[in-house]
């Protein structure tokens, strides 16, 4: 393979992965990190999504993308497809759910199985397409009716190959784990069963990896002594139950983590361990692995330890809960739990402590709005909610942040290998797109070249109160880079840590399992060894190209020069990447299954109109989230108006060029909804301008219902032949139409208002 770069910026020959998209052409993804190759819908006839190929670079398109021809496919995907079933004259066919798969696939006869038209099935390839013939596959599994309560969670766990079966051998293994603690287990242990533990958990928490307790001390002794806390957080010590290499092991570190869903968990263990004998459940005895702390008025950790202990839950506490205890220990809630009122309070005077700690660090800490789904016993939305953090969240937070700082503190200072939880900062392009949006929007505060997390958080507290602080923040939290678990300690930018690591959720994370491991080893003064690990899937190799592009360029940047990895460096770096791919994909599918469902709720409201703000912006449109439904949809480009808009990246908005007119983050509009493509995961919206009277809107909705009327009336007509122009849904499957049918229906009679849109759209085209 060639390297070399040429005079005019392009590359020989290069390889990578194909990136399909839901219109028809595709992109391929270089193994060396370069910005992506254009691959026109010609060249994509004869790949798929997610094969690995050869391309050689022939020229830069109109936007000034590179452009590539396919030279040579040197691996073929072998992941299952998944799609509906139809019959289309007398042919079988499978239309893929995932649109970046450009092409149906044809079925044989004798290959669909028990599978019926119109059901959504899992087709395994035959044959691969060809330049001028399309795939071939056969039925491997039916999953049933698109409309069953749960699809879309059951198509989202093979779209992302996510783990979802345990094996024979774990679930066997499973079985042969007692019910309960054992005298036995008891032994070399801390006895804290007299110990007021609590957990405090979400109402819908099924598994409680955590508890904690605290009490006031004196720090120091005689006249010296001053007050503080003993603050202690006890984690299921799940590492007592499942060996390293077992078959329970195996399939959890092929999970690596617990993947949730609205109404559904896949979790990382099986249900034996994670809902009974590793979770903290109320008036039972569980095993824990204890960091027992010290913790001072400023909020310093001034003393741990670490212990393996065996615990009784003295109560299980909601979040709302005990924010309600606190904010009143007279009222209601108070009186039930009447023995733990003084508990919680020491609790929360030890996190009005360690949030001293925070802001003096400096840590990075944004007021962001997450939501809920909340559905019906059939799955069906019925209403979006948002997720407020009170002071019970942030009290849990800061207990766990400080385990997880002695856990890296202890493993740093062992000297043994282990994963800890890095967070770098921002890259230096990053650096420079944040430092030009600060000065444009005249902020009157920057960043320096090796900023710190102070620097950020002191940006955030001065625009707090702009009308546009939405769009600071936002562009604030952009400039950073994602997390990632390696052996390698970089300390972590965000939380402003020097040493992080994650100890507190064994029961749904493999790294924090490591990381029990690895302190149990210490404690024992031996070596914990990793097992033989499985080969690292895809993502795992594109996480490890962009990791390889981040060293590559800081290393140009500083000077420095690249370190040279022990074995057992190396073999945790492996862990860390697989642990943290895995932990993107189980992100990937939970959003792909929260936008489905948010697709499908807003079908129920089309035409209808909502006030809502500018999210985020394009160069092909904005993207607007609504105010009373936090649901997030595009206003293209062309909805805009009758003019050029020119995307201004520095500034993150778009501008008219002829008035003028700004759409940027913040920026507060009325939306109607349009369109919901259900398979492709869109919601479109149409702006509604400023002073539309209600006749000229209902003029455009019957304009709008002609049009669909015509093209219903095309779908429709029988005898159609089974060409297809226009990609179809998943879920709306059409007749097939060809061109000279289009023609006989003189779709040209549309009304004028359409025709003029259709030519202004033409002609913003071409500029």
């Amino acid at each position: 393979m060639k390297n070399s770069s040429q005079t005019s910026g392009l590359l020989d020959e290069v390889e990578g992965i194909v990136q399909g998209h839901r219109d028809g052409h595709g992109f391929v993804s270089r193994d060396d990190g370069e910005p992506d190759i254009y691959l026109p819908p010609n060249e994509m006839r004869a790949v798929l999504h997610k094969d690995r190929v050869r391309v050689r670079i022939v020229r830069s398109d109109r936007r000034g993308r590179p452009e590539g021809r396919v030279l040579e496919i040197l691996e073929r995907s072998n992941q299952p497809i998944i799609g509906r079933l139809l019959q289309e004259s007398g042919i079988w066919i499978m239309v893929p759910e995932d649109k970046r798969y450009g092409q149906d696939v044809l079925i044989p006869k004798t290959a669909t199985g028990t599978a019926k038209t119109g059901q959504v099935v899992v087709v395994e390839l035959t044959e691969a397409p060809v330049l001028y013939g399309q795939p071939v596959g056969r039925v491997t599994e039916v999953l049933g009716e698109v409309d069953d309560p749960g699809m879309e969670i059951e198509i989202a766990v093979r779209k992302y190959s996510v783990p979802h079966e345990f094996s024979d051998a774990c679930i066997a293994l499973a079985r042969t784990l007692p019910d309960k603690v054992r005298p036995q287990d008891r032994k070399h242990r801390v006895d804290l069963t007299d110990v007021p533990l609590v957990t405090i958990d979400g109402e819908d928490a099924r598994d409680f990896d955590d508890a904690v307790y605290c009490e006031p001390m004196k720090i120091g002794k005689g006249k010296v002594a001053v007050p503080g806390w003993r603050l202690l957080v006890a984690i299921a010590d799940v590492s007592h139950y499942v060996d390293t290499g077992s078959a329970i092991d195996v399939d959890a570190y092929d999970r690596a983590t617990s993947v949730y869903f609205p109404r559904r968990v896949i979790p990382m263990l099986p249900e034996k361990l994670s809902n009974g004998l590793c979770s903290l459940n109320p008036e039972v005895e569980r095993l824990c692995l204890v960091c027992d702390m010290v913790v001072t008025e400023d909020g310093e950790v001034s003393a741990y330890q670490f212990y393996p202990a065996v615990m009784w839950s003295h109560a299980r506490f909601t979040y709302n809960e005990v924010a309600a205890i606190l904010a009143n220990t007279h009222g209601p809630e108070a009186l039930k739990r009447k023995q733990r009122i003084t508990d919680l309070i020491n609790l929360h005077d030890v996190y009005q402590a360690l949030l001293k700690s925070r802001v003096r660090r400096g840590a990075v800490d944004f007021e962001t709005v997450e939501t809920q789904i909340v559905c019906d016993e059939g799955g069906r939305i019925e209403k979006i909610v948002p997720r407020t953090r009170n002071d019970a969240h942030k009290l849990i937070e800061e207990a766990m942040l400080a385990a997880n700082v002695c856990s890296a503190d202890y493993i740093a200072h062992s000297k043994h290998a282990g994963l800890f939880r890095v967070h770098e900062g921002p890259t230096l392009e990053k650096k420079e797109i944040l430092r030009n949006y600060l000065k444009a929007t005249g902020v009157g505060l920057t960043i320096s070249d090796d900023p710190a997390p102070a620097e950020f958080q002191a940006i955030a507290a001065a625009t707090k109160d702009r009308p546009d602080a939405q769009q600071i923040h936002s562009m604030l939290l952009r400039s950073m880079q994602q997390a990632i678990y390696t052996p390698v300690n970089e300390g972590h930018f965000g939380l402003a840590f020097d040493a992080y690591t994650h100890f507190t959720s064994p029961i749904r994370r493999y790294p924090d399992l490591l990381v029990h491991r690895v302190i149990k080893a210490i404690l024992g003064n031996t070596r914990y060894q990793l097992p033989v690990l499985p080969i690292p899937g895809e993502a795992h190799a594109k996480l490890s190209r962009r990791l390889e592009k981040g060293l590559a360029a800081r290393l140009t940047e500083t000077g420095q020069k690249p370190r040279k990895l022990s074995a057992e460096t190396q073999a945790w770096q492996a862990a860390g990447m697989h642990c943290s791919a895995n932990e993107r994909r189980a992100d990937e599918a939970s959003r792909d299954v929260e936008a489905w469902l948010k697709c499908k709720y807003m079908r129920e409201h089309l035409g209808e109109e909502y006030s809502g703000v500018v999210s985020s912006v394009t160069s092909f449109g904005i993207f607007v989230t609504l105010d009373a439904m936090y649901v997030e949809g595009l206003v293209h480009i062309t909805e805009l108006g009758g003019e050029y808009y020119r995307f201004d990246e520095a500034r993150q908005e778009l501008r008219g060029e002829r008035t003028g007119m700004r759409y940027a983050i913040g920026t507060r509009l009325q939306v109607q909804v349009s369109r919901v493509d259900l398979d492709g995961r869109r919601i479109d919206f149409r702006l509604i301008p400023e002073g539309e009277g209600l006749l000229s809107r209902a003029m455009k909705d019957k304009e709008f219902l002609r049009e669909g009327g015509a093209r219903a009336a095309i779908d429709d007509k029988p005898g159609a032949p089974a060409a297809r122009s226009t990609p179809r849904k998943i879920s709306e499957p059409l007749a097939r139409v060809s061109k000279s049918t289009l023609q006989s229906l003189k779709l040209e009679a549309r009304p004028a208002a359409l025709k003029n849109k259709d030519k202004g759209r033409k002609a913003r085209r071409r500029s």
